[in-house]
C-alpha cells in the first residue's frame, strides 16, 4: 500500500490521497487527536489494548467504526474501549456505509454516537462532507447494537435470496428481523426510536439488499449449499454477522427474548442445519398478531 497507494485487497483501484501515511506500528498514532478503531470486532479487545501499551495521547478521542458484541461478556465495542482507556472520549459511527461507495465518494448518510453532545458536533464538522452527511446522537448504545445486529440478519436475507424463496418471502423476512432487532435491541438497553434511524433501518436495508454487503454474500453462499469454512476461506473480508450471530443468541437467551430468526441463523451457522429446514421452520411458526 505504501507503495502502490492503493489497498488492492479491500479497495481494488481507488487511490489512496496522498495526505494519508500508511503504517504498521502504532506508535504513529499516538499523538493524534482522532484514532479510528475498524477492526473486526474479535480483534478490537487486543488491538486497543496493544495501543494502550504504546501510551496514546490521553486526550485524543477514541471513534470505533466496528459493528459488534463481545462473546461471553456480550460488551459493545465502545465498552471495551471505555474499560480500557477510562479517561478517553468513546464515540461510534455506524449507518449504511458500504466502504466501497463511500471511497468512490457516492452520497452517504451515517451517524455519529457519543455521550458528550460537543465531541459529537466535533466529529461532526471534522469528518462530515457534502456527500458525507453525519448525523449525531447521545444514544451510543442503540447506534452500535443496530450496527452489529443487522448483520446477523443479513445473512439470513442472503440465504432466502440463495434458496430462491423470492422478493415476497425476503421482504416479510427483512419486516420481521427489524421487529426482532428492536425486541432484542431494547432488551439490551437501546431505544426503539433509534433503530428506526439510520444505525438501525439504515443498514438493516443495505445490508440485507445490496450484493457488496460482505454478509448477504455469505448467506447467499451458505443457501447455494456451499459449507461455511469454504466460504470464510476463500474471503479477504470479514462477515461480522458470522461472530455476532453466536454473540447474539447468547444475549437472546441470557435476557429470554423470543429471537426466531437469530435462533435459525445460529443453527445454521453452528449446529449444522440445512438452510432451506431453518428458512422452513420459520415460515411454518405459528400464526398471529403483527404486533405480537
Amino acid at each position: 500500500m505504501q507503495t502502490s497507494r492503493e489497498n488492492s485487497d479491500y479497495l481494488p483501484e481507488i487511490k489512496l490521497p496522498e495526505a494519508v501515511q500508511i503504517t504498521s506500528d502504532l506508535r504513529d498514532c499516538i499523538d493524534a487527536g482522532v484514532i479510528v478503531f475498524v477492526t473486526p470486532s474479535t480483534a478490537l479487545r487486543a488491538i486497543a489494548t496493544e495501543l494502550r501499551q504504546a501510551q496514546p495521547n490521553d486526550k485524543a478521542v477514541l471513534l470505533s467504526c466496528t459493528k459488534g458484541i463481545e462473546h461471553g461478556s456480550g460488551m459493545l465495542m465502545s465498552q471495551i474501549l471505555g474499560e480500557i482507556f477510562p479517561k478517553q472520549i468513546v464515540a461510534v459511527l455506524s449507518g449504511p456505509n458500504l466502504a466501497g461507495e463511500v471511497a468512490r465518494n457516492l452520497p452517504t448518510a451515517t451517524v455519529i454516537g457519543c455521550a458528550d453532545q460537543t465531541w459529537a458536533t466535533a466529529l461532526q464538522d471534522f469528518l462530515g462532507r457534502s456527500r458525507f452527511r453525519i448525523y449525531t446522537s447521545a444514544d451510543v448504545t442503540s447506534i452500535e447494537l443496530g450496527g452489529a445486529l443487522k448483520n446477523v440478519f443479513a445473512l439470513a436475507a442472503g440465504i432466502s435470496d440463495g434458496i430462491g424463496l423470492g422478493d415476497n418471502a425476503k421482504a416479510a423476512l427483512v419486516t420481521r428481523a427489524l421487529a426482532e432487532l428492536v425486541r432484542l435491541g431494547v432488551a439490551m438497553g437501546g431505544s426503539p426510536q433509534t433503530f428506526y434511524g439510520l444505525s438501525g433501518v439504515g443498514d438493516l436495508v443495505v445490508t440485507c439488499y445490496s450484493e457488496r454487503s460482505r454478509n448477504h454474500t455469505v448467506g447467499k453462499r451458505l443457501g447455494q449449499g456451499e459449507p461455511l469454512h469454504e466460504i470464510t476461506a476463500s474471503m479477504k473480508m470479514v462477515a461480522e454477522g458470522v461472530s455476532n450471530a453466536r454473540s447474539a443468541w447468547e444475549c437472546a437467551h441470557r435476557l429470554k427474548i423470543e429471537t426466531p430468526i437469530i435462533e435459525q441463523v445460529y443453527a445454521i451457522l453452528y449446529e449444522q442445519k440445512p438452510p432451506l429446514a431453518a428458512l422452513k421452520e420459520l415460515l411454518g411458526r405459528e400464526q398471529k398478531a403483527e404486533g405480537a
